[in-house]
């Protein structure tokens, strides 16, 4: 596997996977690579593509009192699970390539981007549509693929491209679970190890809640309950848990298309998020 940190090296690492005739995809992520991220690497191995995975801890998608410096980084030990996943091509940039002096662009998402993770992270989506934006004018990838568990985060990516006229597959891959349901996430490595058994809590509430709603229950009662046990387990605060249209990311009052039931919350340190799909009634 090839490792290039500049842009032009990157221009001629891409034109010469290409030369083969296969398609190229883009999986981006901040690093601290896990099996949910081996999962997008496999998924477009899949399709039969040649995969650059793109490692960039983005500061402007960070708030001024988030975990920009915390954010674990590990470079080796992701090189050698990129290696082992057969990924072609790493794209590293630093922060100097990526933002160079005088950068004064933003790519701004409304409608989707505003609820949920929008109202409790300002600014956040309008640096994921920047950097990822960015991400594919640099790599010009066929397909590029995104976990769902950032669900809302694929719904916007999902706006911009097709406002923009991108012409790049967007591919969403189901969410990789630990044994015990937890979602997979970078951050789980913040959470101490009895933080990490009450942490499961957070796929098993919105399990329950998804079960009441699918057999016709109330939803605002579902979730009503899925926020007390979440209270109840030490979840301090309780961004959101909600319905909402799988396309908008609007509020519903039940499953009548594709549906989504979303949450964020915070354990310790440790914000998680979350979502499962929901069925009708």
């Amino acid at each position: 596997m090839d490792i290039v940190r500049n842009i032009a090296d990157l221009r001629a690492a891409v034109a010469k996977l290409r030369i083969s005739g296969a398609s190229v995809a883009l999986v981006p992520t901040m690093g601290a690579l896990h099996a949910g991220h081996i999962a997008l690497v496999d998924a477009a191995r899949a399709k039969g593509c040649q995969v650059v995975v793109s490692i960039f801890v983005n500061p402007t998608q960070f708030g001024p009192n988030e975990d920009l410096d915390a954010y674990p980084r590990r470079e080796a030990a992701d090189v050698a699970m990129l290696e082992a996943a057969g990924a072609a091509l790493l794209w590293a940039p630093d922060v100097a390539t990526m933002y160079p002096a005088g950068f004064a662009s933003t790519v701004s998402v409304e409608g989707v981007s505003e609820r949920w993770d929008g109202a409790a992270r300002p600014g956040h989506f309008a640096g994921v549509a920047t950097v990822v934006t960015k991400l594919f004018q640099q790599v010009k990838p066929d397909i590029a693929l995104f976990g769902e568990k950032d669900f809302q985060q694929l719904a916007v990516i999902r706006r911009f491209v097709a406002d923009l006229d991108i012409d790049i597959e967007i591919v969403g891959v189901p969410t990789q679970r630990e044994d015990d349901g937890l979602a997979m996430s970078s951050r789980n490595a913040y959470l101490g190890p009895e933080e990490r058994v009450t942490a499961r809590t957070l796929p098993r509430a919105l399990g329950e809640a998804k079960a009441a709603i699918e057999k016709g229950g109330d939803v605002k009662a579902a979730l009503d309950a899925a926020i007390t046990r979440l209270r109840d387990a030490g979840f301090d605060p309780i961004d959101y848990v909600a319905l909402v249209d799988a396309a908008t990311l609007e509020p519903v009052e039940r499953p009548d298309g594709e549906a989504r039931l979303i949450a964020a919350a915070k354990l310790g340190r440790t914000r998680l998020i979350d979502n499962l799909a929901v069925g009708k009634a």
